[in-house]
């Protein structure tokens, strides 16, 4: 399962009633995957994975599954309590996904064997290949990390902490071992997009893109850029876009999802709020997003 391209990572719509939206879900995946992306993760942090039951995490898995009919992978998460993230990884596999993305464990801060063993644990129960995330209490060595790329169902790691030098030396770590050249790297930090060039430089080109999901003119437009060299574009979205997009990102924690469904809104896809403990963008900073988005579009002639 190799990636490339754009990393679509969808949100999770709601209905009125608040349960989630199959409908809604089915066309957002859809206009993600026609737009062009290289690959569907469906209920995972841009999804709210946090705030879904295992039973909704495993239908919008089969709705992203029956939806991409086989045009790009889809995978889905699973995580926290060991056993917890074990009957995730059942479900996932059960709705059809080709792939895990693995979140941490809940809460607990673990010595690095742990998290090795968590790994374990959790890939014992399924065929499916495996991406870890790192991110909160899971902070790899080199060391680990090259312990967990090693283990026969993981195929992947993506890096939540943006810690430039520590990952450097983990994509070297893992280069090493007998078959590291296959292994994948993924941007997993916020609006990834604002350091795809430093970790493209350590040699991790793949990341996750929440504008992709309201704005894949946007999402793409850079991508090719970043791939051609283009530093002005680059830069100017970079300083016009991205730059003032993560500043409105954090002025109010959770608006890193927040932002990107209410940015789906506005594009014309009516997805609902975010459930607790986020909190729904502020009319004005609503207003500063669509001012954003607006000027993006303009940016790369949308």
């Amino acid at each position: 399962m190799k990636f490339q391209g754009v990393l679509f990572f969808p949100v999770t719509p709601f209905a009125p009633d608040g349960s989630l939206d199959e409908e809604r879900l089915a066309r957002h995946i859809e206009a993600g995957v026609t737009a062009g992306a290289g690959g569907v993760f469906v209920a995972c942090g841009t999804g709210e994975f946090h705030a879904l039951t295992a039973d909704e995490l495993e239908r919008a898995t089969r709705v992203a599954v029956e939806t991409t009919a086989g045009r790009v992978p889809v995978l889905a998460a699973a995580g926290g309590p060991t056993p917890v993230a074990r009957d995730h990884a059942v479900r996932v596999a059960r709705a059809g996904a080709d792939g895990i993305l693995l979140l941490p464990p809940y809460l607990v801060t673990a010595p690095q064997q742990g998290l090795v063993r968590y790994v374990e644990e959790v890939t014992a129960v399924t065929d499916l290949p495996v991406i870890f995330y790192q991110r909160g209490t899971a902070r790899l060595t080199e060391t680990t990390a090259a312990e967990i790329a090693a283990l026969p169902k993981v195929v992947g790691l993506k890096d939540g902490h943006g810690d430039i030098e520590r990952m450097h030396r983990i994509v070297r770590a893992v280069r090493a071992l007998p078959d590291g050249q296959d292994f994948q790297f993924f941007n997993g930090l916020p609006t990834a997009e604002m350091t795809a060039p430093a970790y493209q430089g350590i040699g991790v080109g793949l990341y996750s893109s929440a504008v992709f999901a309201f704005a894949p003119e946007i999402a793409l437009t850079f991508h090719r850029a970043l791939g051609e060299g283009d530093e002005a574009l680059l830069s100017t979205l970079l300083d016009e876009f991205y730059g003032p997009l993560v500043a409105l990102r954090d002025e109010v924690p959770g608006y890193a999802v927040s932002l990107v469904k209410a940015g789906v809104t506005l594009r014309g896809l009516a997805v609902g709020g975010v459930r607790a403990p986020l909190l729904d963008p502020t009319p004005e900073h609503v207003a500063r997003l669509a001012k954003l988005i607006d000027h993006g579009l303009e940016v790369v002639g949308a």
